[in-house]
């Protein structure tokens, strides 16, 4: 059975065609077992990749294709890498299902353009970033603030090599759940030290990110 409705997919196709602009490689890692939801993961990217002959699907397995999955730095699945002219550091852990879909459909779209579509002066901040920056925002697939919580956060890593960006589903990843004191979602985990509650504007991500990489005062 399709995981993506007929309506879903022409809806898709077109948005494709018209805001495409570089192709979209969807990489998945998987394994047969102990994965609750690989297999579901993998169908969904598949059918992706069915839609559009500019989405591109590479499968791997987690265990078997080591080297890849530590070339991409991916430590969990299921997991998907949204690669466009390059590897933007793009990744989402955990079926992107309920909302979440439309918020991976609006990131392929955005890392196929390669542009952001941040404001200026977040552009000019990111640009001058010297610390990288690793974003992980967790999410669950009922919520309806979660997409663009995600979504930004793969904005500023389509914007600056230094940051990378995770979305991570934590009904699948409990004990992330429990590291990162998740207690209601969507939440921000900015370099493991500093935290945002909800669906931050750009503004306050921006500013969360300086807070995590200015130096400590001694």
């Amino acid at each position: 059975m399709a995981l993506i409705g007929k309506e879903d997919r022409e809806t898709i196709r077109k948005m494709f065609d018209q805001e495409f602009v570089n192709d979209v490689t969807l990489v998945m890692f998987t394994q047969e077992f102990e994965c609750q939801f690989c297999r579901e993961t993998r169908q969904l990217v598949e059918e992706l990749g069915e839609i559009s002959p500019r989405v591109h699907v590479e499968v791997y397995n987690f265990v078997t294709d080591k080297d890849k999955a530590e070339a991409y730095g991916i430590d969990k699945i299921p997991a998907i890498a949204i690669i466009g002219a390059k590897d933007y550091g793009i990744r989402f852990y955990g079926i992107p299902s309920g909302y979440e879909f439309t918020g991976l459909i609006e990131t392929m779209i955005a890392v196929s353009k390669g542009e952001s579509g941040l404001s200026q002066k977040t552009k000019e901040a990111l640009a001058k970033l010297e610390t990288p920056v690793h974003l992980q925002v967790f999410v669950t697939p009922t919520c309806p603030y979660c997409p663009s919580a995600v979504h930004l956060a793969h904005r500023m890593a389509i914007e600056s090599d230094k940051v990378r960006a995770d979305g991570i589903e934590v009904i699948e990843f409990p004990h992330l759940g429990q590291k990162y004191h998740v207690q209601g979602v969507p939440r921000t985990v900015i370099n493991e030290k500093v935290h945002i509650e909800g669906a931050a504007p750009e503004g306050m991500l921006l500013e969360k990110i300086l807070e995590a990489v200015r130096p400590a005062k001694s």
